[in-house]
């Protein structure tokens, strides 16, 4: 069976800032109707890479090629595309209304339907009432809700959002999971940078790991746990405090995390009998619950490049942001 043509393709894109390579001949496709993640640590060259596709920012060497109504562009069209940048650009002190209608005739909407569609998916994200309220005076989160409504009300056909879940709360982290996956149910296609990666494992069809520069991981979640040898997680609750210097110092146990007052996950090296390990942990301490699962992207993020990063460049594996 023919695949479809790829949404968007980019072959050996390099990008050099002075000295510094930022994105050193990075290929990807992302194929109509997926929700494709871009990740990495700080530096990685995600977000030069974003502004390549978008046209922001020219490759100095390689090829992108937007594939619209079968013909190919080096550029997107202004309606083809929405673009949510890591660094908001809204229009500060104009009304809310007015500052998506002005983006909705941007993108080739008729600015009575603009302000039509506006008016609608405003009071759907509960600020119906603030139609005609500088942006300024809205919070970081309503902020954002208003920056993503700016990159997305005149329905494109590809979606890139630069750290989409900054700024919220985890409530309206999940909200905006939901209205990603809307985005592509509706037949859009997404292209994800972000940095939450409880979100991106719900969310991505597949995901690109990016460390300086270069693509270091691709693929599915599934063939990218295949590909790593990804081990198993055991989640447990004990009856007393978690000794975490003995959970460290058994056989096999590779990373041990806490989950809460007497709850730990045990990353296990891949290829374990998980037998071995539930033997050693029931003899030794007392388990309420045991729970095996496969290990989590956040996990192995960590194993592939987290040997490099410092403290403030981890990635966030659950966040909790300012309230909107």
């Amino acid at each position: 069976m023919d695949l479809p043509a790829p949404a968007l393709v980019a072959n050996a894109i390099t990008k050099r800032f002075a000295t510094s390579l930022a994105v050193d001949g990075v290929d990807l496709q992302i194929a109509p109707g997926e929700i494709l993640a871009l990740l990495g640590p700080n530096g990685a060259g995600k977000t030069t890479t974003v502004r390549m596709l978008v046209g922001i920012l020219r490759p100095d060497s390689g090829r992108i090629l937007w594939r619209v109504d079968g013909r190919d562009r080096e550029r997107p069209r202004p309606e083809d595309l929405g673009y949510l940048p890591e660094d908001r650009g809204l229009l500060r002190d104009a009304p809310v209304l007015r500052t998506l209608e002005y983006f909705g005739v941007l993108h080739g909407l008729a600015r009575n339907q603009a302000r039509a569609r506006a008016s609608a998916e405003l009071e759907r994200f509960g600020l119906g009432e603030r139609l005609g309220e500088r942006v300024d005076r809205l919070s970081k989160g309503n902020q954002q809700k208003v920056q993503f409504l700016a990159a997305v009300l005149h329905r494109p056909r590809v979606a890139v959002l630069d750290e989409p879940f900054s700024g919220f709360d985890p409530l309206n982290q999940q909200r905006f999971v939901d209205e990603i996956r809307r985005l592509r149910d509706e037949g859009g296609t997404v292209l994800l940078s972000a940095h939450q990666m409880d979100l991106v494992e719900q969310l991505a069809d597949r995901l690109v790991l990016l460390d300086r520069g270069r693509v270091v991981l691709a693929g599915s979640l599934a063939e990218i746990r295949a590909r790593t040898g990804s081990g198993q997680r055991l989640e447990l609750e004990l009856a007393g405090e978690v000794p975490l210097a003995a959970l460290r110092a058994l056989a096999g146990v590779e990373r041990v995390d806490l989950a809460g007052p007497r709850r730990v996950a045990l990353g296990l090296v891949p290829g374990l009998a998980v037998g071995a390990v539930l033997h050693e942990l029931t003899a030794r301490f007392e388990v309420r619950s045991v729970h095996s699962a496969a290990e989590r992207l956040h996990e192995i993020f960590l194993r592939t490049v987290g040997r490099d990063l410092a403290p403030g460049e981890l990635p966030v594996a659950d966040s909790g942001q300012e309230q909107s």
